[in-house]
């Protein structure tokens, strides 16, 4: 009997060693019932996954070729809008000024707000960070506040907390918040901070291409058609054209994301699902609408939700 109570009590002993580990976020030891790979922390909220198994460094020649592969997309594009915006303006000038001079100068007009505003919001989704996270103190608990690393998680490639919605992208060595993906066309990632820019430069695109093909239509006719004036309108119609399609796709699919709370990386990944309330107010709140619209479209309630729950996602 003495021997089968010291087997028991070693093996106890032994189990409970087995299931003692250590918080990465506020350092403290922590004792759990049962063995699990994925656990929490009751103290600073910091998620720790025993079972994530990092990928293989991406070699220097595979970095440098994604690199130099963005630039030059970013180029090209770059060259394309300058090249539509400019042709476009010398083809339809002679036309559009033909009809009358005030026609000629709204046009003008409109077509610099439109081509600003496109090249402009462009330009800050590829060259403006894509939302880095905040620096935040981690790894002690006298630093570490309650809840001060709620649903965080470690970012082996980083070395820091990683915040919920944020991945790590191998093409921009870092972790983005919010991210959607990584587009090669703009070289840089699409996060929190850079979303917006890309939908506004949609919608910039698409009103252009719709004048465009407008005036192209306007001209179909005209003897235009046979100089080379009518031939870069030809073009232009065609080039706007499915430009305008890709865009509107890709938008109204970034849109629908925004209204159901999920970005392209958590639908592509079936064990990563958790987002937030779908509705109207994701679209509010991305779009940057003040209080006031969330009280008048929303409603009292609603509107006080929803400033708390994107209150809680800011950093």
């Amino acid at each position: 009997m003495d021997e089968a109570a010291v087997r028991e009590e070693n093996s106890v002993s032994l189990m409970l060693e087995d299931h003692k580990t250590t918080c990465w976020g506020c350092g403290l030891h922590l004792v759990l019932e049962s063995y699990s790979p994925i656990f929490k922390c009751g103290w600073c909220g910091a998620i720790t996954d025993q079972c994530k198994t990092l990928r293989k460094p991406d070699s220097t020649w595979f970095s440098w070729w994604r690199c130099v592969r963005d630039r030059l997309f970013v180029t090209i594009l770059i060259f394309f809008m300058l090249f539509v915006i400019c042709t476009g303006v010398w083809a339809v000038y002679p036309a559009v000024f033909s009809i009358s001079k005030f026609c000629g100068i709204v046009h003008c007009l409109l077509t610099s707000v439109l081509s600003i505003i496109t090249v402009s919001s462009f330009c800050l989704a590829a060259f403006r960070s894509a939302g880095a996270p905040a620096n935040i103190p981690w790894g002690s608990y006298p630093i570490v506040e309650k809840d001060g690393l709620e649903n965080y998680t470690y970012c082996a490639y980083c070395s820091k907390p990683k915040p919920p919605r944020a991945h790590h992208c191998r093409s921009c060595r870092m972790c983005v918040l919010d991210m959607d993906h990584h587009c090669p066309f703009i070289g840089n990632c699409v996060g929190a901070a850079n979303h917006r820019n890309l939908a506004l430069s949609g919608f910039g695109i698409g009103s252009a291409a719709s004048i465009v093909k407008e005036i192209v239509a306007a001209l179909a006719s005209s003897a235009l058609l046979l100089s080379a004036r009518g031939l870069i309108l030809i073009y232009l119609s065609f080039a706007s054209l499915s430009v305008e399609i890709g865009i509107v796709v890709l938008l109204w699919q970034q849109l629908y994301w925004i209204y159901e709370g999920n970005t392209y990386i958590n639908q592509i990944a079936s064990h990563n699902v958790a987002h937030g309330e779908k509705g109207w107010q994701n679209l509010l709140r991305f779009f940057g609408c003040p209080y006031s619209v969330y009280r008048v479209l929303l409603g009292t309630g609603n509107a006080g939700k929803s400033q708390d729950i994107s209150s809680s996602k800011l950093l």
